[in-house]
């Protein structure tokens, strides 16, 4: 049993902002449809509400990175106090490799 005694705070943070950054892009396509679809309408206030979906469109990937980035940082920094005082995660590495029955697969060697 191997067990996450320490994160690295960057590394989390790194991985984080890229993760809700991409997560944020996913959904801007549906606000720019519905932005041009408001557009279409013709009315002077939908154009007006269009252009500013269109500005959240480009804004909110960058907000979910950079607070994907703070959090996860922040979260990592938690994770580490915690684990130093009460154990990290417990987690079983097995190699992959066919199962033979009746064989335990070998453990992973190395430290996490």
């Amino acid at each position: 049993m191997y067990q996450i005694h320490r994160l690295g705070v960057l590394s989390v943070a790194k991985i984080m902002g890229a993760v809700y950054g991409t997560i944020a892009l996913i959904f801007v396509p549906f606000f720019l449809l519905v932005a041009l679809a408001g557009m279409a309408s013709g009315e002077k206030a939908a154009a007006f509400g269009g252009l500013f979906v269109i500005f959240l469109a480009i804004l909110i990937p960058v907000f979910y990175a950079v607070a994907g980035f703070i959090f996860g940082a922040l979260g990592a920094w938690v994770y580490n106090l915690l684990a130093c005082r009460i154990g990290g995660i417990e987690m079983e590495l097995v190699a992959p490799g066919p199962m033979v029955a009746g064989m335990r697969p070998p453990a992973v060697s190395g430290t996490l």
